[in-house]
């Protein structure tokens, strides 16, 4: 594995982990942070996450608001919710994004 994909990762995570709890980021808008990264990018990083991360994976969804579609999809919402996040059916409304 390369320095430069390592690096990305590592700044991934570490703006992953200082996003306050009370709001939540796209793919794209974590991607526009690291340099030559696009949002796919970000999604496949997330989606590698280890089970049982305590990482705020949860906070990150797609840029029109939508929870993402894949298998935490439950678990997303629950901890949304938990976070004070309400949504509007599967959306999350604009004033909590970054």
């Amino acid at each position: 594995m390369s320095d430069a994909l390592v690096d990305w990762k590592v700044q991934l995570y570490t703006l992953l982990a200082a996003l306050p709890r009370d709001r939540v980021v796209s793919y794209g808008g974590l991607a526009k942070q690291l340099d030559g990264v696009s949002a796919r990018m970000v999604a496949r990083a997330m989606s590698n996450l280890p089970a049982g991360s305590a990482l705020p994976w949860h906070r990150v969804i797609r840029s029109d608001g939508q929870l993402a579609d894949h298998d935490g999809a439950v678990e997303q919402r629950k901890r949304l919710l938990a976070d004070g996040i309400l949504l509007k059916g599967n959306r999350v409304p604009e004033n909590y994004f970054l």
